[in-house]
């Protein structure tokens, strides 16, 4: 254990977990958790309009909104678990910066979309002959 102190005083060897969010429920961080959870929220908004107008009752919207998230957040939980396994910690946040780069052009600006690279084809490398 001294090998990791230096003559110095200070520490060679930090823990890269240190760097890491920690997770919160099922495998989520708090900010995807927050996106699990604002995503069904608006799912659960939306479906609970509707059946309140078809059901004429107003009673019905916060309990979709409730189901919604619950459910949300424990098939939302194992899912991006899944994905998540084995990638490197940043992978989501990537792909989503990718996928509004290629789909949604007009907000990739706001998630820094733009700064990727999304070109698709051939790429070649040539050498150039000496001079």
């Amino acid at each position: 254990m001294t090998e990791d102190i230096r003559p110095d005083g200070t520490v060679a060897f930090l823990p890269h977990r240190l760097n890491r969010h920690p997770v919160v429920v099922r495998g989520l961080t708090a900010n995807e958790l927050w996106v699990c959870a604002g995503s069904s929220s608006v799912i659960g908004l939306l479906s609970g309009i509707a059946l309140a107008v078809l059901f004429a009752t107003i009673a019905i919207v916060p309990t979709t909104i409730l189901l919604t998230v619950t459910a949300g957040i424990f098939i939302g939980g194992g899912t991006l678990r899944r994905l998540k396994r084995g990638r490197p910690e940043t992978w989501l946040y990537r792909q989503l910066q990718w996928w509004l780069a290629v789909h949604l052009p007009l907000l990739a600006a706001f998630s820094g979309g733009h700064k990727l690279v999304t070109r698709s084809g051939y790429w070649s490398t040539r050498r150039s002959k000496a001079r």
